[in-house]
């Protein structure tokens, strides 16, 4: 992807340097269940049972090795032309369906922070918290992505962002509240329900590929890199890594070919209309 660093965004929030959390302590499988939680009944759960993140996490800033500071510089200059070239286009899309948008924040944390959700910690992984309109990430989830996960190249990291800026599109839309009331209703729908949700922000993230295209901005390459990033955080993928077996009840993102194939579509298609997963049987 071409791009040139700029001024930083004003939807980032840098809380890298700012301290962790106190009180009483999680494991990381607790703290991941809570968060879950709190996303699903659409309250802060931490608040409630007066716990932080897990032990063993690292609380408060630590020092970087100037080359790593270097790099962790770079990507937060990437993430910020990321995050504006997707909120433009959803923008732009939203004005042309006569709907109102407005942007979510990037906030750039080290090791862990608070978020509207309760904890966010590095363990978690990037996500997208609708209860304050914020995506969460720790940089160093980029150096995972590519090591543990086998995606590495700049537009595996936008095809993150992306995805979770998708999550942002379906709150302003109301669909999470939607599939977040089903869920509770019809609980053997949990899953089935999150998958189809994970999928439509794959589908989300290239419609804005798409359009990054159309301005010309693609190299040769950069779907390809997409495509694989999907795919190697499909559910069986990571099942088969950490415990040699998978399980299809307990997806909830979706399979490697189904990441993949539902971020071509949206790529493809370029229209919200593409994105439809939850009347897909696929």
């Amino acid at each position: 992807m071409r791009w040139t660093p700029g001024e930083r965004s004003s939807n980032i929030e840098d809380r890298r340097a700012s301290g962790g959390m106190g009180g009483k302590s999680l494991g990381i499988g607790g703290t991941v269940v809570v968060l879950v939680l709190s996303l699903v009944f659409g309250r802060n759960l931490f608040t409630d049972l007066g716990v932080t993140p897990g032990a063993g996490t690292a609380v408060g800033a630590h020092a970087l090795s100037p080359a790593d500071s270097i790099r962790e510089e770079h990507e937060a200059d990437f993430a910020s032309v990321v995050l504006d070239s997707t909120q433009k286009t959803w923008a732009g899309i939203f004005r042309a369906n006569n709907q109102p948008y407005h942007d979510a924040k990037l906030v750039l944390f080290r090791n862990a922070t608070e978020s509207g959700c309760g904890p966010a910690q590095t363990a978690m992984g990037p996500f997208y918290c609708p209860l304050d309109e914020k995506v969460y990430i720790d940089l160093g989830f980029f150096d995972e992505l590519s090591t543990r996960f086998g995606a590495s190249g700049e537009f595996a990291q936008a095809y993150v962002l992306a995805h979770e800026l998708g999550h942002h599109v379906q709150h302003l839309l109301g669909t999470d509240d939607k599939v977040r009331q089903l869920q509770q209703r019809r609980s053997d729908l949990a899953n089935p329900l999150s998958v189809r949700l994970e999928l439509q922000a794959d589908c989300y993230a290239g419609i804005w590929a798409h359009e990054t295209q159309q301005r010309g901005l693609l190299d040769a390459g950069d779907i390809d890199i997409a495509l694989n990033a999907a795919s190697a955080v499909g559910d069986d993928r990571i099942q088969q890594r950490e415990t040699g077996e998978v399980n299809v009840d307990a997806f909830t993102h979706g399979s490697a070919q189904q990441r993949s194939m539902w971020f071509r579509r949206g790529f493809d298609g370029g229209t919200l209309s593409s994105c439809d997963t939850f009347a897909s049987t696929n």
